[in-house]
C-alpha cells in the first residue's frame, strides 16, 4: 500500500487526467484509481470531493447532472479548456520531477 502523503500533492493531476479521458462521476473515479494502481492506492471519498471542489473553484473542471441511476442523478465532471492546459503543464512538471528524483533513487532496489 502506498502512503497517501506521497501522492497527495498529485491528486489534482490524477483526477484531471481521468476526467480528461472521459466525463466521470465520483465513485467511478475512485474505482478507476484503485483499479489502475492494482489496489495499492485508494482515495477516500472525502478527499476526492475536496479535490472536486478545488478543481471547480479553479475552473479546471465543471460538473453537471447525468441521467437517473439507482434512484438518483449522478454528478459528472468534465475538464475545461483551462483544465486541459493545466494538465499539460503538470505533466511536464511531473516528468522533470521524476527525472530529478530518479537521479537519487536509482540503484536502491
Amino acid at each position: 500500500m502506498i502512503r497517501s502523503d506521497i501522492i497527495r500533492g498529485h491528486l489534482d493531476s490524477i483526477v484531471l487526467r481521468l476526467i480528461f479521458e472521459e466525463d466521470r462521476y465520483g465513485y467511478e473515479i475512485s474505482k478507476e484509481i484503485s483499479s489502475r494502481t492494482e489496489h495499492r492506492f485508494q482515495i477516500k471519498e472525502a478527499t476526492l470531493y475536496a479535490v472536486f471542489q478545488r478543481l471547480e473553484k479553479k475552473e479546471l473542471i465543471e460538473s453537471y447532472y447525468g441521467s437517473f441511476s439507482n434512484g438518483g442523478k449522478r454528478k459528472y465532471y468534465r475538464i475545461t479548456s483551462l483544465g486541459k492546459a493545466f494538465l499539460k503543464e503538470t505533466a511536464v512538471e511531473w516528468k522533470e520531477t521524476k527525472e530529478i528524483i530518479d537521479l537519487f533513487m536509482e540503484g536502491l532496489d
